[in-house]
């Protein structure tokens, strides 16, 4: 169950927002069924994606393997971006990014501990790039790393017509947010993120919540001006849940800092 002490009386929980919020998602592609993925983070760990149908992965990786469930969306050119949920461990996610013509790869394993720590979110996050097969990545192209790129942008992404947030990516590990359409209209907060530069025009952004127990994935296209993504949390009733979500993005403002007073 979610530790809720330090959470306002009116504050919402991730299930009562979470309804509808795929409503401006991208939708679930089938490019990948019947095809097979070999990755190598660089950590050294490999792993193995068979794809036999919708929405049903058999995977491998170091330690053990399984058939769970996974989707699968095309979220730019060649790129995908796959979501895996595991039966056996229901509180961990694994998203990977994935570029089959750069080869380029981002795995972001997303792990909801049992019990709050003070002053830390619930949720926690690993990021590690990677190569999709045995051939090195284009030369030409990006390795995904941390990225200052979206400092000072101010946006407003819009998941649904009941959906409507304000982003301002404040510095490198953290972004404020505020509600003006929805279930959370009139909440804001400041919370943990982690972003990386995937490609030209294209991020992988999440945030990890304060108050309750959620963190996120989003493939950030500035080409197309949408967003795709999913949350992890605990809902009202202690169930662990994973929620596709995606939006409209629209750039407002951005601001520039004196050199010597950027943000950390």
């Amino acid at each position: 169950m979610a530790n809720n002490e330090d959470k306002p009386g009116d504050w919402k929980d991730y299930d009562d927002f979470a309804a509808g919020i795929d409503t401006n998602r991208l939708p679930q592609s089938e490019d990948l069924i019947g095809k097979r993925f070999a990755i190598t983070l660089c950590n050294g760990e490999k792993l193995s994606l068979d794809f036999p149908e919708k929405n049903s992965c058999k995977w491998s990786d170091d330690s053990s393997s399984d058939n769970d469930w996974y989707e699968s969306v095309n979220v730019a050119p060649n790129t995908y971006l796959l979501d895996i949920t595991f039966t056996s461990r229901p509180r961990d996610s694994r998203t990977l990014i994935v570029n089959t013509e750069t080869r380029r790869v981002l795995s972001v394993l997303t792990h909801v501990l049992e019990e709050k720590v003070p002053g830390d979110p619930q949720v926690t996050q690993q990021f590690l790039p990677g190569v999709l097969g045995d051939e090195p990545p284009a030369l030409c192209s990006i390795e995904p790393g941390p990225t200052r790129d979206l400092i000072g942008l101010r946006e407003f992404s819009r998941y649904s017509p009941n959906h409507l947030y304000e982003h301002i990516y404040l510095s490198s590990t953290r972004y404020a947010w505020q509600n003006l359409i929805g279930e959370q209209r009139g909440h804001g907060d400041v919370d943990l993120a982690t972003t990386y530069k995937f490609d030209e025009n294209q991020y992988v952004f999440s945030f990890r919540e304060f108050i309750i127990p959620v963190a996120t994935v989003f493939f950030f296209n500035f080409d197309e001006m949408r967003s795709t993504g999913k949350f992890l949390g605990i809902t009202s009733e202690g169930k662990i849940q994973n929620t596709p979500a995606g939006a409209y993005m629209y750039n407002a403002s951005m601001t520039y800092y004196e050199k010597g007073c950027e943000p950390v």
